[in-house]
């Protein structure tokens, strides 16, 4: 689960429910608009002390930015059901490549 892009998305989520824009929100919180911009497209990777004070400018609890959210549960079932994907049978597996032995090819005798 990429923690950056989960905070991102829970910010813009409550920023909106808010019914905030970025620049209010920029000045209600004290960061910039474009680090919130940066924020919310997963591309800052917030201290703890920065997540808490986003959490009081939007009136939450500190958790509410970490909480997964139905994304990350769609995201962790995915990885889930790809580990326990069975290995393909034998007949399914892909065919490696085959010697000059196997492909009753004559060795090159050239003389050189």
């Amino acid at each position: 689960m990429d923690m950056r892009r989960l905070v991102g998305r829970n910010v813009k989520r409550i920023r909106l429910e808010k019914g905030l824009t970025q620049e209010q929100f920029a000045e209600r919180s004290g960061f910039t608009q474009q680090y919130l911009s940066d924020l919310e497209r997963g591309r800052r990777n917030p201290t703890i002390v920065s997540l808490f004070e986003l959490a009081q400018a939007l009136g939450v609890d500190h958790m509410a930015l970490v909480a997964p959210d139905e994304e990350a549960f769609a995201e962790k079932a995915r990885h889930r059901k790809a580990e326990t994907k069975p290995a393909p049978r034998k007949s399914e597996r892909p065919r490696s490549a085959k010697s000059a032995a196997d492909k009753n090819v004559k060795p090159d005798r050239r003389k050189g």
